[in-house]
């Protein structure tokens, strides 16, 4: 998948100062990159976050998406340099916001989330990872220190050539609400999620935000 560079322009956050990157890809799907310092090389620390409507803008405590999206910025501004594709079309793993808001009434019915995607005839995970990988390439970057636990995101950036070097984790910090949909993601999806382990022994307070 090509992507066209629309724009660039300086985007000052509570985290630090970024260069936004807007694009437009081969579906006509608006998508932005944001850039701290100069990433262009080898080993590149980048995330490539899937759009999500409820935990990033919302501050929804089913899942861990907002979480993840502040650590992942505070990594890349610690860092000195780094990228974060921020992925549209991938709400709710790649269903939509609908679907996903169906899938988690069914998951307060309880189904886990991979059993309610499935009770709604749709895919698991059906995200597609073809433009964040053609913006990489576009912002000149060889291969990256990529934040992620999940396998699955590897395998298919890797598939449309980024070149992953090292997956550094980012762990965040369970809370009621979405421990057992991130044991769902540890156990049926695979996640690296080592800190749910600590739950069990009482030292959930000691996991915080992690990425570096």
């Amino acid at each position: 998948m090509t992507v066209e560079r629309v724009v660039e322009t300086r985007l000052p956050t509570r985290y630090g100062v970024f260069r936004a990157y807007g694009y437009l890809d081969a579906d006509g799907t608006e998508q932005m990159a944001l850039v701290h310092g100069e990433i262009a090389g080898f080993g590149t620390l980048a995330r490539v976050h899937s759009e999500c409507l409820t935990g990033d803008v919302f501050s929804s405590m089913h899942c861990e998406c907002g979480d993840q999206l502040a650590a992942a910025l505070m990594a890349i501004v610690k860092e000195g340099a780094g990228v974060l594709v921020y992925a549209q079309g991938h709400e709710g793993r790649g269903i939509g916001l609908l679907a996903k808001l169906k899938a988690m009434r069914l998951q307060d019915e309880g189904l886990d989330t991979v059993e309610a995607n499935i009770a709604l005839g749709l895919p698991v995970d059906a995200r597609d990872y073809r433009a964040a990988a053609a913006i990489l390439t576009d912002l000149g970057v060889r291969s990256v220190r990529l934040l992620s636990n999940n396998p699955a995101k590897v395998d298919q950036l890797t598939r449309h050539g980024v070149r992953i070097s090292e997956r550094v984790p980012l762990l965040v910090a369970p809370n009621d609400e979405n421990l057992r949909y991130l044991r769902t993601k540890q156990e049926r999806m695979h996640h690296f999620l080592p800190h749910l382990d600590l739950v069990d022994s009482g030292e959930r307070g000691q996991v915080g935000a992690a990425g570096g």
